[in-house]
């Protein structure tokens, strides 16, 4: 059984991406492409009702201009960002890209899975005051 502390925020629908989550590595375990996985998680997603977009465009805006776009492999309920990998295991990039993402968007929660030798899982969150806080640091990000 997966505990999560129901005082995170969008905890529960976190919950339900864990769960979906050890539903796909149950049922495939590890070796595939992230792009399998992808499509996997989304059927499982979806049949706990929840609304997925998959490699959903994130504009990086610098000084008011795009600098570049990132491609957010999942965005659920509009409200948590999944970062997929398939990886022997999880390094400080991986989390780097996830937390950039959410510096990126107006999203505040991201999930980093990992379908390697053996599931891993980490949550992020970054708050719209955190983001504001660090704006000098980090440019002006906006999404479309």
């Amino acid at each position: 059984m997966i505990a999560m502390n129901s005082n995170y925020l969008h905890s529960e629908i976190t919950g339900l991406i864990l769960k979906a989550f050890y539903n796909v590595y149950n049922s495939l375990g590890y070796g595939f492409l992230e792009k399998v996985y992808e499509n996997a998680l989304v059927i499982e997603l979806k049949k706990l009702d929840l609304k997925c977009e998959q490699q959903k465009a994130i504009e990086v805006f610098y000084d008011n201009k795009v600098v570049g776009i990132y491609y957010a492999d999942l965005v659920v309920n509009d409200v948590v960002i999944i970062e997929l990998k398939a990886a022997e295991a999880l390094c400080k990039s991986n989390e780097a890209q996830l937390v950039n993402y959410l510096r990126a968007s107006k999203i505040e929660v991201g999930v980093l899975l990992n379908f390697g030798k053996e599931p891993q899982h980490k949550k992020r969150v970054l708050t719209a005051e955190n983001k504001r806080k660090n704006v000098d640091l980090i440019g002006l990000f906006k999404t479309n």
